[in-house]
């Protein structure tokens, strides 16, 4: 949706064709499953999920693009990101303690110490840009 209530439509992007076409749909199909598995999964983000699937629909598939868009759950994560920048509260909370959640079971399961070294410093970069994105101008 856009912020007006109406519904948003891609028809401005461009849609890939032949194999490049294929791919990006898998792309967005297997991304919109990790994200729809995210909402229920609290260990599994949704939001970057979603936006690659939007990213990957936008080059494959106006029909399922503009579904995304508009999506109740989906859409406003979008919507959020393609305006602002921003990332809701709600989302940072789950967002960091999956993260939290990932590193504890790492280390509950003996990973090596170099794997929990890399683990926790791209984590640690994650969480920082999480952190560093600005809630959306509804939750100021």
């Amino acid at each position: 949706m856009t912020g007006k209530g109406e519904p948003r439509d891609s028809s401005q992007e461009k849609i890939a064709v032949g194999p490049a076409r294929f791919l990006w749909l898998a792309l967005g199909l297997v991304a919109l499953g990790l994200g729809a598995l995210g909402v229920a999964l609290p260990l599994l983000p949704t939001t970057p999920f979603i936006l690659v699937a939007t990213y990957a629909f936008a080059r494959s598939s106006k029909r399922l693009h503009d579904w995304l868009l508009n999506h109740p759950t989906f859409g406003p994560l979008i919507e959020n990101w393609h305006r602002h920048g921003a990332i809701g509260r709600r989302t940072k909370a789950v967002g960091i303690a999956s993260m939290i959640s990932v590193f504890c079971l790492a280390v509950a399961m003996d990973a090596p110490s170099h794997v929990l070294v890399i683990q926790g410093i791209v984590l640690s970069i994650a969480a920082a840009f999480v952190l560093s994105r600005p809630p959306p101008p509804d939750q100021d």
